[in-house]
């Protein structure tokens, strides 16, 4: 059974970073396309990085040049870096492997 777990979401303010952490098991993140979604209040869930099997990466223009989506395969892990966060960064992130598995969510918060 696949299980995804998220961590390090928090609060921080604009112009900081965050670091969320999207960690596997019963699954290896090196096997799949990964991507990276997040939810904000009120809006529908969207891709904002994703990670194909190839290493080549996929960003949604709002955050292009500040998040960077990369993985682990030694601690089956997969990351989402974020920098010069903005407060329409604020939302819920789910890690997704393949078409099907989601994580349970980590927020982040980002203060003006």
């Amino acid at each position: 059974q696949v299980q995804l777990v998220e961590s390090g979401g928090g609060l921080v303010q604009a112009g900081g970073s965050l670091r969320l952490s999207c960690t596997a098991s019963g699954s290896a993140v090196s096997a799949y396309a990964m991507g990276w979604h997040r939810q904000a209040p009120g809006k529908q869930r969207e891709l904002v990085a994703a990670l194909a099997l190839t290493g080549r990466t996929h960003y949604t223009d709002s955050v292009t040049g500040r998040l960077t989506i990369s993985r682990d395969n030694s601690k089956n892990t997969l990351y989402l870096q974020m920098k010069n966060e903005k407060p329409e960064d604020s939302g819920i992130y789910y890690c997704k492997q393949g078409l099907y598995a989601w994580g349970q969510g980590a927020p982040g918060t980002v203060s003006s």
